[in-house]
């Protein structure tokens, strides 16, 4: 499903960079629609009436080699606003006749602060006392090209900001589409309403019924059977096309023996009974635990689990007539970090079960409604459709479940002190009214045992790892930093409750360089 033709948007190019489709998050956020596009593609582009902006985004390539990503240069003679980010800058350098260097000595990665050399309508209201900003490059422009001006420096880049105001094209070294950048989305006003001036005319709600026709059109008269797990992104997957399709419908909920505690049978209960939906339960525990036994490996892991929810649901759909797609609640960060989805090249990270853990080969065609989404673009959406805010609201849960939140192989003793670890933590969480501070928050078993002292007697037990996040996206996240007493609190309270466990941890490690999850 593609979004509605618009009469203003700005084109994102997409050279690789993890990041990318957080450009488009922040458009959109600025009520603006945004499209994301290949280099590929963006050379068979003939009508260009429609597009007010180009950003060009960062990426892994050099452009300090012979063969480097591009695009014409007669993008650049269109009268339409470019905006290069970090490798879009170096970019737009070289096709300029710019000098770019690539050094490892003289590289920058995380934050840098940033000086104000001239003024520009790109910076307008953007640098304040010690602005920082987020930098992820080796190669740097050294020389400027013709007609460019330098706008703004930092330490280690002489040339982080520039710009050829006449002709309207723009680049900026650091990434202002991270929130680890200072005011960072200041960049991206001054370049949509001041110099793409571009009017506001997007937002989540809007994209509901176009999602919904969009549902009918794809299905027409077929069955859908939806993996539902009560999460957000299945929940909300399946009250949306429930109002597409309705009876055609069969959401199924798999018990694979690794979701949280008590959680099979009150998410059943609410979609039963609150929804009326039509939800078919099936147990496989001992299939999923028969498949993981000895697996440690966390891509494995991944995609036995992947391979074994296709297999129930291909078997499933054969006992309903007329059944062809399979839905999935499958989100842009979990596409993102698991392939490209414009073919670019960027880095894969994991494989995500509903991407990269799925066999190549299935019976059913997919049908993903979210995959252009970010989590709380989903809330919205989700809350539109009526999902309670304790859905709405609840902390992303991984599709492949507690198998990647035990380090090493899995059993069904770890599951269970996992469980209980976990219901510790969420449960304080929300009794100290901090669950809705934190944008994701898990219990995890590290592969470690460790001797202890409990009641004078020695103990050789598991490691618990607890782990809470702040993130508006779940692309980058810091920590929540919890006072001591606390921290303290639920240490003992594990400890003391839980039996398999003698020693509490707490991960301090931000996304760069880590990931949320720990597989």
């Amino acid at each position: 499903m593609q979004f509605h033709r618009h009469n203003e948007k700005i084109l994102i190019i997409d050279f690789g960079s993890q990041v990318t489709k957080l450009i488009a998050r922040r458009v959109r956020d600025l009520g603006v629609y945004s499209e994301i596009i290949t280099p590929r593609q963006a050379t068979k582009i003939i009508n260009f009436n429609s597009i007010k902006g180009i950003i060009l985004s960062g990426g892994p390539s050099t452009v300090t080699k012979k063969k480097f990503e591009t695009i014409p240069k007669y993008f650049f003679y269109k009268k339409i606003p470019v905006l290069g980010i970090c490798y879009g800058l170096q970019l737009i350098a070289k096709i300029f006749k710019g000098k770019i260097k690539s050094s490892k000595k003289r590289r920058e990665f995380g934050r840098a602060y940033i000086l104000k050399k001239n003024n520009s309508i790109l910076t307008k209201k953007f640098f304040k006392p010690k602005s920082s900003v987020w930098m992820s490059h080796e190669d740097a422009v050294v020389k400027l090209p013709k007609n460019f001006k330098s706008i703004a420096f930092t330490k280690d880049s002489k040339l982080t900001i520039i710009e050829n105001a006449k002709d309207k094209i723009y680049g900026v070294q650091f990434h202002p589409e991270v929130t680890h950048t200072d005011n960072g989305l200041q960049i991206f006003k001054n370049f949509l309403f001041l110099i793409c001036k571009v009017k506001k005319g997007w937002n989540i709600k809007s994209q509901r019924e176009r999602l919904i026709q969009g549902i009918k059109n794809e299905v027409k008269n077929e069955k859908v059977i939806c993996a539902l797990s009560g999460g957000v992104d299945s929940s909300v997957a399946a009250l949306l096309i429930n109002k597409a399709i309705k009876k055609k419908l069969t959401c199924i909920m798999v018990d694979t023996g690794l979701m949280r505690k008590n959680e099979f049978k009150v998410i059943y209960k609410i979609f039963k009974n609150k929804y009326k939906l039509n939800v078919k339960l099936i147990s496989a525990s001992k299939q999923f635990f028969q498949k993981l036994k000895n697996i440690s490996n966390p891509e494995k892991k991944r995609i036995i689990i992947g391979n074994l929810f296709i297999k129930i649901f291909e078997n499933e759909a054969k006992k309903i007539k007329n059944v062809k797609f399979l839905a999935q609640g499958t989100l842009y960060p979990d596409i993102i970090e698991s392939r490209s989805s414009t073919g670019s090249k960027t880095s894969k990270i994991k494989s995500h079960h509903n991407v990269g853990g799925l066999p190549k080969k299935m019976r059913l065609k997919l049908i993903e409604p979210l995959k252009e989404f970010f989590k709380d673009e989903v809330r919205i959406l989700g809350r539109s459709l009526g999902l309670d805010n304790k859905i709405a609201l609840r902390h992303p849960f991984p599709g492949p479940g507690l198998g990647i939140r035990i380090i090493g192989n899995i059993t069904k003793e770890k599951v269970r002190i996992l469980q209980e670890t976990d219901d510790i933590f969420i449960n304080e969480l929300i009794k100290n009214k901090l669950y809705n501070k934190i944008w994701q928050a898990y219990a995890a078993l590290l592969p470690i045992k460790t001797v202890g002292v409990m009641g004078d007697s020695r103990t050789y037990e598991y490691t618990c790892l607890l782990r809470a996040v702040t993130s508006e996206d779940g692309m980058t996240a810091d920590y929540f930093n919890f006072n001591g007493d606390f921290i303290d609190k639920i240490s003992n309270k594990i400890i003391n409750n839980v039996k398999g466990v003698n020693r509490v941890v707490y991960d301090i490690t931000s996304k760069p360089p880590s990931t949320i999850e720990l597989e």
